[in-house]
């Protein structure tokens, strides 16, 4: 099996595997084992929807239309009634990598051989898959508990044949045309199919894996703009020897702290506290980085531990034991993703807020220590960074907005028979909004600290060998150096593109060693 490939078994999945399938195109198999389960689970509700007694999902009606037993003759309907009615999304379309780690994620659970499936539904899961079809996604519709019904139905409905979906060309077609080009024979559910299908937490699951993946990226870039902006502030690095944080032993503190040493080894610009404008401590924003950037990384790290149960977990309502019965649950809830969905809003705001902070100081002739006004050529005929600064300030008002948890609010559905939900689907939207804004917020810092690092090095003052790499890098991205004022928005822009790529990590890594 080559390194596109993903194997889809019985026993969960990997988050790289999500961000695989999901982003880079990987192909999805699924394994020998995986169909027999399917096969062996498939029997068991065979055998159920064959007996006289009702039973959830085989032979009933949903929600609060439980109550009804539903015959034989109508049982291939119930399924495909289920989805046309919960495919009833709204608002803008959602991304293609949401709606491909959707997809992944279900035929995951499908796989495990707790759902009932026909091993031909997961196949045909598969098959949209690697012919790179995307159902027509919308924002609205799910309240993060029985599953993310709405988004998932969406998906259900191009299995079927039925609905929009976007080929691999990017065009928007009719499913059928799209399934037809490509060989793949519509499904046609049986009892239980259309449930397993939209009874899932896997859209803010999926969101959960990549936001973790982009915030990675993200922490590590801006522990590099914390060294940059204490480097071009002339503070002192002593603050972050490891003895300082071996006394309080927080794993991410201690991680961000060795991560802001080794950028600003060999500079010779720190410690000049005590020169022109005598300070004994550096401002919180500077010397609190590690603490602020390393409560974050132990965030994200529950965030993973939460992910990777999850992605070792088979959602669906009833399930199929090994024992042969089908059992009700409420393994559906979204409140574990939900949760920790909302607390990654809540330090990503908090690690926005930081590097504005530092940016502002930099920027500000009364704090920054013999830096120009705005980090400006001529200051007064030429505004330097000051807008920039509004810029960035504008996005970290936004992130505090987003920051607000979602999962603390519940709206009753299905007439009060589902009277508690999680809204893990709207944390998931709204983290991925602050996770864009972030990467923006980063890129300012960097674009900012960069220029003062340089204006230093024009006095004579020499930044660290880590320091240059990053200001090389980023010059080579596309963003300018100090000078006369000029058309600034494009500058942010190749920042931003060199910050969310990983490209501020590349560029230092290679004198620092790999960064945590």
């Amino acid at each position: 099996m080559d390194m596109h490939t993903v194997v889809v078994g019985t026993s969960g999945t990997t988050a790289e595997d999500v961000v695989a399938v999901a982003r880079h195109g990987a192909r999805v198999e699924l394994s020998a084992a995986a169909v027999d389960a399917l096969a062996a689970s498939r029997l068991i509700v065979d055998a159920l929807a064959a007996k006289p007694e009702p039973v959830y999902g085989v032979s009933t009606g949903f929600g609060a239309l439980a109550s009804r037993h539903i015959s034989t003759d109508l049982r291939a309907r119930l399924q495909r009634n289920i989805v046309r009615s919960h495919a009833a999304g709204m608002g803008p379309r959602v991304e293609r990598e949401v709606v491909r780690a959707l997809m992944f994620l279900r035929l995951k659970t499908v796989a495990s051989g707790h759902t009932g499936v026909r091993p031909e539904v997961a196949q045909t899961m598969a098959d949209v898959l690697n012919a790179g079809i995307t159902p027509v996604v919308h924002e609205y519709g799910s309240l993060g508990c029985s599953g993310d019904l709405a988004p998932l139905s969406h998906c259900a409905l191009t299995l079927m044949g039925e609905g929009e979906a976007e080929g691999p060309d990017g065009t928007v077609r009719p499913a059928g045309e799209l399934l037809a080009a490509h060989g793949i024979t519509p499904v046609e559910l049986r009892e239980k199919e259309g449930l397993a299908l939209l009874n899932g937490t896997d859209g803010m699951l999926g969101m959960l894996v990549m936001a973790l993946a982009d915030l990675k990226n993200l922490y590590t870039s801006a522990d590099i703009t914390a060294a940059l902006s204490l480097e071009a502030l002339l503070g002192t690095d002593k603050v972050l020897a490891p003895e300082l944080h071996a006394i309080r032993p927080h794993p991410g503190q201690g991680a961000s702290a060795d991560n802001m040493l080794r950028v600003l080894a060999g500079s010779g610009l720190t410690g000049h506290h005590q020169d022109d404008a005598p300070r004994v401590q550096d401002a919180y924003s500077v010397r609190c980085a590690p603490q602020v950037n390393g409560a974050g990384r132990d965030t994200l790290d529950h965030a993973a531990v939460v992910a990777g149960r999850e992605l070792a977990s088979s959602v669906d309502n009833p399930v199929v034991l090994p024992d042969g019965r089908v059992e009700s649950n409420g393994n559906f809830h979204g409140a574990p993703v939900a949760y920790v969905l909302d607390f990654l809003a809540i330090v990503a705001a908090d690690l926005g807020s930081i590097c504005e902070r530092r940016t502002d100081r930099l920027l500000d002739k009364n704090r920054s220590h013999g830096l120009p006004p705005f980090l400006a050529d001529d200051a007064g005929v030429d505004s330097g960074l000051m807008i920039a600064q509004y810029t960035q300030a504008a996005l970290v008002s936004e992130m505090k907005r987003l920051a607000v948890p979602a999962s603390a609010d519940s709206i009753p559905s299905s007439a009060m028979q589902e009277d508690h939900v999680s809204m893990g689907w709207s944390a998931a939207r709204k983290l991925r909004t602050a996770v864009d804004n972030l990467a923006r917020i980063v890129a300012v810092e960097l674009y900012a600290a960069t220029r003062a690092v340089e204006l230093r090095a024009a006095e004579g003052l020499v930044p660290a060998p880590a320091s240059q790499a990053a200001v090389a890098a980023l010059r080579a991205a596309g963003a300018e150096g100090p000078g006369p004022d000029r058309f600034l928005a494009p500058d942010l822009a190749a920042a931003d593109a060199f910050v969310r790529a990983g490209g501020l990590v590349a560029a230092v890594e290679p004198v620092t060693g790999p960064l945590a």
